[in-house]
């Protein structure tokens, strides 16, 4: 029997442990980690003849190598361990990879993008869901990949992209749609969808990438190797490379016909979602931009591109018209969680780097009161600190990045920031705030990875939902003052009722 190696034991990595036994192989999974979670994992797994090593990772010794090793979206792709069985000749791919194995005989879309395309692969599926297709949502949204592979022909399940008790017959998907990061295309070898959507270009992930070219490269990959392409024609990186580097593609542009960098492609004029599919083709109004409930320009970007992916799957005006009216938007991504007092509490948790911050405090009201902060990543954040300048009344700063930050927003002449270190100072004292400037807005938008505090950025999303929710239901804290920090006003805040 042949062998293979799962490496990392979260959803994606158990279910292309499961997949892979299900073809017929010998399976051993290993994740560096070990918890009372992964330990109950590992006897589950057990059960159905998968080996699981916990708290050790791969090691390539002796006689019984693997002849397949398969990688969750979170692993390096360049850790020496993969280097050495690339050079051993052991054939290594993704979790991504495996499940378009399993499921390339049905069109796939796959979106990727630096930011927007969680927005944009949900919009996606639910228009595509709206015309009766089976197309679930999968990759880094709802399902692994691995288990849309693994449900074909296994009846329905229960849980997915939209919640639980949400259900899809998997022995007869139509479509399958895939938010692709560059960590999945980077180990996909031969992932070919019949639709390519590129959302946006920014520097992000550069400490695993290194350079930006090697970070668009792989976008690019995805691109390249699909069939039809749809590009945001308002990103400032990909608009000009434009027709040189993408000629066939259909562009969108929310600035109308005349910015349109193709003579075909999908636009908005007169509140419409237009669509020209040909350089001789009419223009076909398609949607009213209004029937989207979500705020901001970039949001009217997504739509754009979800609309064309639609229109170049075959699907009618109607669906796309009923699915964008019901569409209630993306948790984590300028999701508003409760008003209180007047105030608006808004989750934007996803917003990891500055691009995307950037673009959360630009779709809210002003004055906003924000959130900031977390584990910090590299990259350029003048705009967003110009953004803060603008429509910020009051910085609130939590997690490692707070003192940088501070020092940062003082070097731009702001000085209404404040140090509380965490979410739970953070809430009341932005009610405080938000009341002491008349601000419409709380917006949590931390320009930062969520590591320092959370586990990810859902968990720390959750956590201001439930911080929020209590506020609004009647929870205070007591305050304890401390000593005043230079440029900046700091308070401990210990729980009470």
């Amino acid at each position: 029997m042949s062998k293979a190696h799962v490496i990392g034991l979260g959803k994606s990595g158990v279910a292309a442990a499961r997949l892979l036994k299900r073809e017929g192989w010998e399976v051993e999974l290993s994740d560096r980690n070990t918890s009372e979670t992964l330990l109950e994992q590992q006897q589950e797994l057990a059960a159905e003849q998968i080996t699981v090593k916990l708290g050790q990772s791969l090691e390539l010794n002796g006689a019984n190598l693997p002849q397949l090793i398969v990688v969750s979206p979170g692993v390096p792709w360049d850790i020496p361990v993969l280097v050495e069985a690339r050079q051993l000749g052991i054939e290594t791919i993704g979790e991504m990879e495996l499940a378009w194995r399993n499921l390339q005989s049905l069109p796939w879309v796959g979106i990727t993008g630096t930011n927007g395309k969680t927005t944009t692969t949900a919009l996606i599926a639910a228009i595509f869901q709206a015309a009766e297709l089976n197309a679930p949502a999968c990759g880094n949204i709802g399902y692994a990949a691995c288990e849309v592979a693994l449900s074909q022909g296994a009846g329905s399940r229960e849980q997915g992209a939209g919640g639980a008790g949400e259900k899809f017959d998997n022995s007869s998907l139509d479509w399958v749609i895939a938010e692709v990061s560059s960590y999945q295309i980077e180990s996909s070898s031969s992932l070919a969808p019949r639709i390519g959507v590129w959302t946006t270009f920014t520097p992000d992930h550069l400490s695993r990438h290194k350079t930006l070219e090697n970070y668009y490269n792989i976008k690019a990959k995805l691109l390249r190797q699909s069939e039809l392409q749809v590009f945001n024609g308002d990103d400032a990186y990909l608009s000009q490379l434009g027709l040189s580097a993408w000629p066939d593609a259909y562009w969108t542009s929310v600035r109308g016909k005349d910015f349109l960098i193709s003579e075909k492609g999908f636009y908005i004029e007169d509140g419409w979602v237009v669509e020209k599919l040909t350089a001789t083709s009419a223009p076909e109004p398609i949607v009213k931009v209004s029937s989207l409930r979500m705020v901001g320009e970039h949001n009217q970007q997504n739509l754009l591109m979800a609309v064309a992916t639609a229109r170049l799957a075959g699907i009618n005006r109607d669906a796309i018209a009923l699915a964008v009216r019901e569409f209630p938007g993306v948790a984590h991504r300028l999701e508003h969680i409760c008003t209180w007092e007047g105030i608006d509490f808004i989750n934007d948790s996803k917003a990891t780097n500055y691009d995307a911050a950037e673009v959360g405090l630009a779709s809210v009201n002003s004055p906003a009161i924000l959130i900031a902060g977390g584990e910090a990543k590299a990259g350029d954040d003048t705009a967003w600190l110009a953004q803060i300048q603008t429509k910020a009344a009051a910085v609130l700063l939590i997690g490692s990045a707070a003192s940088a930050f501070a020092k940062r927003l003082r070097e731009v002449g702001y000085h209404t920031y404040h140090i509380v270190e965490t979410m739970e100072r953070a809430i009341p004292k932005s009610a405080e705030l938000a009341k002491q400037y008349q601000a419409p807005v709380v917006l949590l938008s931390p320009a930062c990875a969520s590591f320092d505090q959370y586990p990810n950025f859902e968990v720390r999303g959750d956590r201001f939902r439930h911080l929020c929710l209590a506020w609004a239901g009647g929870w205070k804290p007591a305050r304890v003052e401390l000593p005043e920090l230079e440029n900046s006003s700091q308070e401990s805040i210990v729980q009470g009722r």
